[in-house]
């Protein structure tokens, strides 16, 4: 394999309606997680952060590989712990800015979602699959366990189904990985674009303040004891219910017509 040409961006970012894409560009490697592909992605996460007119991202990859996971060419390259150390950091970081992002973040999956490649979809909000997608944490076959994939994949699917991926290093198919919750959607290959860019842009449609609101709120309560939870959720509503757009859209339902949002 080869890498991308010097020239040639690791990751390409089209904006269309409220709706970033952001699509990694090293076919040639599988688009490994490389040091510098992950920069580049969390270069393009950060950015998107700070836009308050992008409601929705959608994560996606060139060629017949989503994303093949950490590039162990490079990996293999590095003797120093130091430096292993920085390399996990710095993918552990990247997941938690996709999950902390204020926009939800969809994967557009075709291929192979492997290792590390499989935790970036798991860190996704939603995730849709072709119907041929296969996904797989098989550290365990080269004496390395996928304890970082570890992380997200354990808290999408149930516990014996993440340890049996992990122990076994065996790929899942699209519609197992639908089943256990570890993605959203499965589509035929041919309607994967359009059904994301669908998705994408219902999303998108709703009011940008609530979406942001709701996203936060979901990962925050969700590792609360439940007592707790519903107190936090209580003080959100309370809190949504003060903004324009909450007023706005219950005027507008009690009305029969369609909302304004100011996304405020």
């Amino acid at each position: 394999m080869t890498d991308c040409a010097p020239d040639t961006p690791l990751v390409i970012r089209a904006d269309r309606d409220g709706v970033a894409t952001l699509t990694m560009n090293n076919p040639q490697r599988r688009n490994a997680l490389s040091g510098a592909m992950m920069a580049a992605l969390q270069t393009g996460f950060d950015q998107i952060a700070k836009e308050p007119d992008i409601r929705c991202v959608i994560l996606a990859a060139e060629g017949p590989v989503f994303c093949a996971g950490h590039d162990l060419k490079e990996m293999g390259g590095i003797t120093e712990c130091d430096q292993h150390a920085g390399l996990f950091g710095q993918c552990s970081e990247l997941m938690m800015t996709i999950v902390s992002l204020p926009q939800p973040v969809i994967a557009r999956v075709r291929g192979m979602a492997t290792a590390a490649g499989c935790q970036l979809v798991a860190s996704c909000d939603l995730a849709v699959a072709s119907n041929n997608a296969k996904f797989a944490t098989p550290g365990v076959n080269i004496g390395l366990f996928c304890s970082t994939p570890m992380v997200a994949l354990s808290r999408n699917i149930a516990r014996k189904h993440a340890m049996r991926m992990l122990l076994t290093g065996d790929p899942i198919n699209a519609q197992d990985a639908f089943a256990m919750g570890l993605v959203s959607d499965v589509v035929e290959e041919d309607h994967l674009e359009n059904h994301t860019d669908a998705l994408a842009a219902g999303i998108a449609a709703r009011s940008g303040m609530t979406v942001r609101l709701g996203k936060q709120a979901f990962y925050k309560q969700v590792e609360m004891p439940l007592k707790q939870a519903y107190s936090y959720a209580s003080d959100v509503m309370t809190a949504n219910m003060q903004k324009h757009d909450a007023r706005e859209g219950i005027g507008a339902f009690v009305e029969k017509r369609h909302p304004t949002w100011r996304h405020e």
